[in-house]
């Protein structure tokens, strides 16, 4: 994924994250499972055109590049996985910079190096991946993802775990600048 020449391509399309882990609050059933890894969360690049017809110029290597370095506050898959993996990482989401963002500040690394290990992703290309993005929400268990996916057993649970998160974030300190650093692409 970070290899150059990078394998992904420049391209809009829809991209899929399988995992060697699972919590146990997930329910297993529909999960789907590829070599000993399951899917847990499936994206876009681009989203869908505004009303406007306006579309962003998001490709599937700009956004998967972000997701496995960028940070929680670009990224809802980070987010979530940083959420549900804070106290076996031992890191925890602030408040950085002005005080309106919220990331894991250098904990973003930790969450790098986790997925690094533990996880792969499949990619397709396509014209209007939002399209294929609803399909899948809508027959795939897929629960890491929230949009669109409300009928899921674990979105309740995933939606509370982030919500005390950023509540407590709003609650401590802005983190230093020197915390907020790794935070950064």
């Amino acid at each position: 994924m970070l290899a150059r020449p990078c394998p992904v391509p420049n391209s809009a399309g829809v991209y899929a994250w399988f995992f060697d882990w699972r919590l146990e609050e997930i329910p297993p059933e529909g999960l789907l499972r590829s070599f000993g890894f399951v899917l847990l969360y499936v994206g876009i690049a681009p989203g869908p055109p505004s009303a406007s017809g306006r579309s962003s110029r998001q490709t599937l290597r700009h956004r998967l590049r972000y997701h496995f370095r960028g940070n929680a506050e670009g990224s809802t898959l980070r987010l979530s996985l940083g959420c549900l993996l804070s106290q076996s990482l031992g890191i925890e989401l602030r408040r950085v910079g002005s005080g309106r963002r919220m990331t894991f500040g250098a904990g973003e690394q930790a969450l790098n190096n986790w997925l690094g290990r533990n996880a792969r992703i499949a990619w397709m290309v396509s014209d209007e991946p939002w399209k294929t993005e609803e399909y899948l929400i809508r027959t795939v268990s897929l629960p890491l993802n929230l949009d669109q996916n409300r009928h899921h057993l674990f979105h309740s649970k995933l939606s509370e775990i982030r919500r005390v998160a950023k509540a407590r974030a709003r609650e401590l300190p802005i983190a230093d600048r020197k915390d907020d650093r790794l935070s950064r692409i």
